[in-house]
C-alpha cells in the first residue's frame, strides 16, 4: 500500500504546552482558491485558533492565511472563519465532548495530504499552570539525562 504524501504547513506548538491532547482527529478545510496558493507558500498561523461546532457543522475560527502575493483582484480575507468537513456523527460525538466540563477542539496543524488541504484537531482540556511547570521540569530532565548517555559515550 502506497504511503501518503504529506507536507506540513504550519503547527501549534504551544497547543501541546497549553493543552492535555485527549483525542486527535482529521478534517478537510474549504478554501478558495488563494488561500490554498497561500497555505502551498506555507503562509499560515494557527496561533489563538480554535474550532466550533454552529448549527451541526464543524468551523475553524481565528486561523490566519495570509493573502496570496501574486493575486491581482479577488484575494481571501486572511481571518475568515473556514468551514472544516468531518462526517455528521464524529461532529455529533465532538459536539456530545465538546460539552463535557472543560474540553475544547484545538487545532494543531495544517498539511497537504495527497494534494488535499487538511487541519488536525485535536479534543483537549487546557492545562493548570502547574501541569505547565511539571512538563517544562519533565522536559529539562530528559534532556539532561539525553545529555549525561551522550557524554558517557
Amino acid at each position: 500500500m502506497k504511503s501518503p504524501n504529506i507536507k506540513v504547513v504550519c503547527q501549534n506548538k504551544k497547543a501541546r504546552f497549553d493543552y492535555e491532547i485527549i483525542e486527535v482527529i482529521e478534517a478537510g478545510m474549504v478554501l478558495l482558491g488563494t488561500e490554498v496558493k497561500s497555505l502551498r507558500q506555507g503562509r499560515a498561523n494557527l496561533k489563538d485558533s480554535y474550532a466550533r461546532i454552529k448549527d451541526g457543522e464543524l468551523f475553524l475560527m481565528q486561523s490566519h492565511i495570509s493573502p496570496y502575493t501574486h493575486a491581482y483582484y479577488d484575494n481571501h480575507e486572511p481571518d475568515r472563519v473556514r468551514k472544516l468537513l468531518v462526517h455528521k456523527r464524529e461532529i455529533k460525538r465532538l459536539q456530545g465532548k465538546t460539552q463535557e466540563k472543560g474540553l475544547t477542539l484545538v487545532p494543531l496543524k495544517i498539511y497537504f495530504k495527497d494534494g488535499k488541504a487538511k487541519v488536525e484537531l485535536a479534543l483537549a482540556r487546557g492545562k493548570r499552570s502547574y501541569d505547565k511547570r511539571e512538563t517544562l521540569k519533565r522536559k529539562t530532565e530528559e534532556r539532561e539525562l539525553e545529555r549525561a548517555i551522550k557524554d558517557r559515550r
